[in-house]
């Protein structure tokens, strides 16, 4: 893709917008006074049946929930490009690719640390290449290697104390202007296409998560506690089934109510039907 007048490293500046997008980046510069939360529960029937499918041949590495909700959330912002984009010094720019990053704890223990994981996807990607990745990123912050983003950190902490405020005003200036270092830009999680806490891991419910004005992050998934929850059918009658609460957080000026009710219900059908996630990212579903 070739590069043109204010265009980023990490994303093409998008001029021909409607009027009222390109006007509330003007009226409302801060992505955390622009937040929009989204409450979705998903039956995992269908998702238990695939994983249970999956993981008959006993692999090192078993497919789980996790797995499939880093995939659905690459597929739906693949699928659907404006999630994608981002606003930065009071301009949107499409991103130059489709990311997604998570934290790691290297030991359930209050003493132990995290390291961070980035997933840079391809459109060719499916749920089998994203497994493996994720089961490489994984044993990668769980070793004894430190990942790049926490070792770009650990350099910044040895930084002496009167230099670190002057550090940290270059950075922002860099961030703000989308002059930071690609080095950074692969690694922090805040520059990724989508975050995701798998709060799930650690007996949490979801709930809302907030964005940051820092980096270029537009999309926030927080997954809960899978626990048995009442589910009724047309004639009101109710069953008790395996599920787990999504918080989607997104910043609402990157796309209207309309686009964003549409993406919800195309992450609702991937995991309501998780074969789908066989396929390409790019591969296009009806929904």
């Amino acid at each position: 893709m070739s590069k043109h007048r204010g265009d980023r490293r990490d994303g093409t500046y998008l001029k021909n917008i409607d009027s009222m997008h390109t006007i509330m980046p003007l009226m409302y510069p801060n992505r955390c006074d622009n937040e929009a939360f989204i409450s979705e529960r998903i039956d995992l029937t269908n998702i238990n049946a695939y994983l249970e499918k999956k993981n008959a041949d006993n692999p090192e590495y078993p497919f789980n929930l996790f797995q499939i909700m880093v995939t659905a959330l690459l597929k739906v912002i693949t699928l659907r490009p404006k999630m994608n984009r981002f606003i930065a010094n009071k301009s949107i720019y499409q991103r130059n690719e489709v990311s997604a990053a998570f934290t790691v704890k290297k030991i359930f223990s209050d003493e132990g640390g995290e390291a961070l994981s980035f997933i840079h996807a391809k459109d060719s990607d499916t749920i089998n290449s994203i497994h493996d990745e994720i089961f490489r990123q994984v044993s990668l912050c769980r070793s004894e290697e430190k990942d790049p983003s926490t070792a770009a950190m650990d350099i910044i902490q040895k930084v002496p104390r009167t230099l670190l405020k002057l550090v940290g005003a270059v950075a922002r200036w860099l961030d703000r202007h989308g002059w930071m270092p690609q080095s950074v830009i692969a690694t922090d999680p805040y520059y990724a296409s989508a975050v995701l806490t798998n709060l799930g891991s650690i007996q949490l419910h979801s709930g809302y998560h907030h964005l940051t004005n820092w980096g270029t992050n537009s999309v926030f998934c927080a997954i809960g506690e899978r626990k048995k929850r009442p589910f009724f059918d047309e004639e009101g009658h109710v069953e008790m089934r395996d599920s787990v609460d999504l918080g989607l957080t997104i910043d609402e000026r990157i796309a209207d109510g309309y686009y964003y009710s549409k993406t919800v219900r195309l992450l609702r059908k991937l995991l309501e039907n998780p074969e789908l996630l066989e396929l390409p990212l790019s591969e296009k579903v009806e929904y």
